[in-house]
């Protein structure tokens, strides 16, 4: 069956309906059949359900029950606490979803909110939510297209789709039959909703509205689409269950011993109750929110704009980045590349006014042009745009004002605008008081029409060797990816204007134009594939243009392949994952397209961040791992299905992303490190004691201070840790790999070990003086004991000393805070009946004090010899 941008239109009209307009009685029975002309959003869920999903967290059940356990057995302090802690991650958990979940509102905003139809046979305005198939749709310059159609008049009609295919380009056009099968972009007798009409009109036949639009497959799409979880997400739920099953059989053990050895039931309960608690890291949750809005606060500084906290972490895993070509790669705007006049090749500033073919080629830039300079910034199409800023580089023209000037010295006479017929513009002006013709256009259309060529010698007949010259030169510029136009010119004394006159053209010169790679581009392209990351450029400009930028900026390298959204199509998708390593480019794609380049990727196991900044990139941003949006030229619908935002457009600034990204998981790693090896060793303490028939040696109250206060400040401290340049030498971590790696688990055993043996010894010499006082000093040496070890886990393997004290100042107030907090407990009266504290005296103060330093000592000691 023939696709609509293939049928003639009396096909289309046939099987539409249509004849002359539909008459609103039969608009109403289509609107019955298919619809109002809007988009339809998926049933989200309330923030009610939001919240509660919140609580469905194994670790978060367990504290939940000890909560009621510590309430009915008359500790209603430790319930307030463990439900003020997990009512805040509950709150913080709900706000981030409902912050996140906007895409279609903004798609829907991209509609039209009246059209002009003809209705009734004649021409009337309604609202765009009434149109329907079959429906002769009015556009002109200026108007948002309300619906997809298939053009039946086009009067130079251009329209920017960049917001669909991800081209910046207008396009111009047609209302004849596309033969063959072409994508999207190339489908020039098609008008879709969403689209802006920048020049001339048109009459369309309505053929699709709603979600059967081009923006509605999209939504669909959107709807389809789930969000993946970060690494450190799957990571934290690998680790709760294990942690809860370990923590869940523990308390059992303690609480069966402490029965068997004759404790009262409560009393056991309670204590068990306590253990768990002081296994969990409560604040864990907390913490590794506040660590990643701080790395997010340090990328807004930087211009990447977190909106997902999640998203921040999984940057430090991102081993693809699929880029959008213009304006992240490419400065995102047209500037001349180079000349071809006199027979050579020139950049822009080395046109010579005094030279007469040189001086008609710029005022063939300048005059033969609709852009304007309005304070200091050109305003039009980005073509002719650029052409006033290569005019701009001579210094004749580089004055304020200058070009307006010669404008109103050289008024326009007369013009014949350029379509996509002719392929050509030309104007007519009073040059030095000879009436003439100034015309620029497509090369192979302006050859055929040149008689002459100008050079420094004047002007003389073209030779056929000279057009060789020109179609080689031509070609030369085509295979770098730029776009050529060419100028002529010649006398002319008629009035009018016809497409006649466009003929017995001088020829002038050739202007090459592209949009160019950042310079920044290359050097942070150089850094991702150095951090073991990939770049894939994928974009909807031609394949040409799009190696040329690639090869430029170091993407596309040898035996690298380029592929166009036609023939990923081709292709199945067992062929494009044995081939997506292979490929640094696609062309012309389509929002499908980039979801299953993505879906390839991911297969491939790899964490792949996308870029993009149109409607048709929604999708795929939402679809990729990290969806990252374009903060100057990105859409809304980019915007919010993005988790990150570019606020500078700059691919340079996606590295840095990475860095902090890396950073955060390294320093959320290192906190969860430093929490779980002191929960260890108060763990470790508490069998021995239960194994060996000692008395309790810790109090429940002890360690709820030690988790909820002491170790909190130390924890969000190590979360703190500058980043390192040398982090992006490293490969990308593996998604797979858990939080629990060999290392990891051999320096929780040893750390734990080691601050449960000092804890120890602290308990037994208080336990000459008193039960009491063996439990104060077991529960002050491991306390302060936590806060020396914060200092060692700021970093995996590095010594303080190497480190330096001074480059993270927030592990010193949190020593100092935690500390201050311990002493308060020890040395005010007051406090010890709450806290079940014994006096203690100045000797065992600094007997805790040296028992506490001494697990850092030696491990810092060990670091130092190591690294040295």
């Amino acid at each position: 069956m023939k696709e609509i941008y293939q049928m003639t239109k009396e096909e289309v009209q046939k099987q539409y309906q249509a004849g002359m307009g539909l008459s609103s009685a039969e608009a109403q029975k289509r609107m019955e059949r298919y619809g109002r002309n809007q988009l339809t959003e998926q049933k989200k869920k309330s923030i009610g359900i939001v919240f509660a999903g919140q609580f469905a967290d194994l670790l978060v059940i367990i504290l939940i029950i000890a909560a009621v356990i510590s309430m009915f057995s008359g500790n209603p302090e430790s319930t307030i606490v463990i439900l003020a802690v997990i009512v805040l991650n509950a709150v913080l958990g709900t706000v981030q979803y409902v912050k996140a979940e906007k895409s279609l509102e903004a798609l829907k905003k991209l509609s039209s909110p009246h059209a002009k139809v003809i209705r009734d046979g004649r021409k009337q305005e309604i609202p765009s939510e009434e149109i329907v198939p079959g429906d002769l749709l009015i556009l002109e310059a200026g108007d948002l297209t309300a619906a997809d159609g298939r053009l039946l008049e086009s009067h130079s009609l251009q329209v920017n789709e960049s917001s669909l295919t991800g081209e910046s380009a207008n396009v111009e056009k047609i209302d004849e039959v596309i033969p063959g099968e072409v994508p999207l972009g190339d489908r020039k007798n098609m008008v879709f909703s969403g689209s802006l009409v920048t020049y001339g009109r048109g009459m369309v036949l309505v053929t699709a509205t709603g979600m059967d639009t081009e923006i509605g497959k999209i939504a669909r799409l959107m709807n389809n689409t789930k969000e993946k979880r970060t690494p450190l997400q799957i990571s934290l739920d690998g680790f709760s269950r294990k942690l809860a099953g370990f923590i869940l059989a523990v308390s059992a053990l303690v609480l069966a011993l402490e029965v068997w050895q004759g404790a009262e039931i409560l009393d056991a309960l309670l204590f068990a109750v306590a253990l768990a608690v002081a296994a969990i890291p409560e604040a864990l949750g907390s913490i590794v929110t506040i660590v990643q809005a701080m790395g997010t606060g340090k990328m807004a500084r930087e211009h990447a704009i977190i909106k997902d906290l999640k998203a921040v972490e999984s940057l430090g895993c991102v081993s693809v980045i699929c880029s959008d070509k213009t304006g992240t790669l490419t400065q995102n705007k047209m500037t001349v590349q180079e000349i071809y006049i006199g027979g050579t090749c020139m950049m822009p500033q080395e046109l010579d006014i005094w030279k007469q073919d040189h001086r008609y080629f710029l005022y063939n830039a300048i005059l033969n042009n609709d852009s304007c300079i309005r304070e200091g910034k050109t305003i039009g199409d980005p073509t002719e745009s650029c052409l006033l800023a290569m005019a701009e580089q001579i210094p004749v023209f580089a004055k304020e004002g200058a070009v307006e000037h010669l404008r109103s010295l050289m008024p326009r006479l007369a013009e014949l605008p350029f379509d996509s017929e002719r392929k050509c513009m030309t104007t007519k002006y009073m040059v030095h008081n000879v009436p003439m013709l100034f015309t620029k256009g497509a090369v192979d259309v302006l050859l055929d029409r040149i008689t002459g060529i100008a050079d420094e010698n004047g002007v003389r007949a073209i030779t056929q060797e000279d057009k060789e010259s020109i179609q080689k030169q031509n070609l030369l510029f085509s295979q770098k990816g730029m776009r050529v136009l060419a100028f002529a010119y010649r006398e002319y004394t008629q009035t009018q204007l016809t497409e006649e006159s466009e003929t017995q053209l001088v020829f002038l010169g050739l202007v090459s134009m592209m949009d160019p790679p950042r310079e920044e581009s290359v050097r942070a392209v150089k850094e991702a594939i150095g951090a073991g990351i990939r770049p894939v450029m994928i974009t909807g400009d031609h394949k040409i243009t799009a190696v040329s930028i690639a090869e430029k900026i170091g993407i596309f390298k040898a035996g690298d392949k380029a592929v166009t959204g036609q023939e990923l199509k081709q292709m199945g998708d067992q062929e494009l994952e044995e081939n997506i390593e292979n490929i640094s480019v696609y062309a012309r794609v389509s929002p499908e397209d980039k979801i299953r380049i993505v879906s390839a990727w991911q297969k491939k196991g790899h964490i792949t961040a996308m870029t993009g900044d149109g409607v048709n990139d929604a999708p795929a941003l939402k679809k990729a791992d990290i969806g990252i949006a374009m903060g100057i030229t990105g859409t809304e619908v980019a915007k919010d299905a993005a988790a990150m935002i570019l606020a500078d457009d700059n691919f340079a600034t996606i590295l840095k992303a990475v860095l902090n990204g890396r950073n955060v998981y390294r320093n959320i790693q290192n906190a969860i490190l430093f929490l779980l090896s002191g929960n260890l060793a108060a763990i470790l303490v508490v069998l021995y004691c239960t194994f060996g028939g000692l008395h309790i040696p810790f109090q429940p109250v002890h360690l709820l201070f030690i988790n909820l206060l002491t170790d909190s400040l130390p924890a969000l401290a190590i979360g703190m840790e500058p980043s390192d340049s040398r982090l992006l030498e490293q490969k990308p971590r593996d998604p797979k790999v858990g939080i629990f790696t060999a290392k990891f688990s051999r320096s929780l055993l040893l750390y734990g070990v080691l601050i449960g043996a000092v804890t120890l010894a602290a308990f037994y010499m208080g336990d000459s003086i008193s039960a009491s006082a063996a439990s104060t000093m077991a529960f002050s040496t491991l306390t302060l004991a936590r806060l020396f070890h914060g200092f060692t886990c700021r970093s995996e393997d590095a010594s303080i000393v190497q480190i330096g004290i001074k480059s993270n100042l927030w592990s010193v107030a949190a020593f100092a805070a935690g500390t201050g907090l311990l002493m308060c407990v020890l040395c005010i009266p007051a406090l010890h009946g709450l806290f079940q504290i014994a006096p203690l005296g100045t000797g065992q103060i600094f007997t805790i004090a040296g028992l506490a330093f001494l697990p850092t000592l030696v491990i810092q000691t060990g670091r130092f010899f190591k690294l040295k």
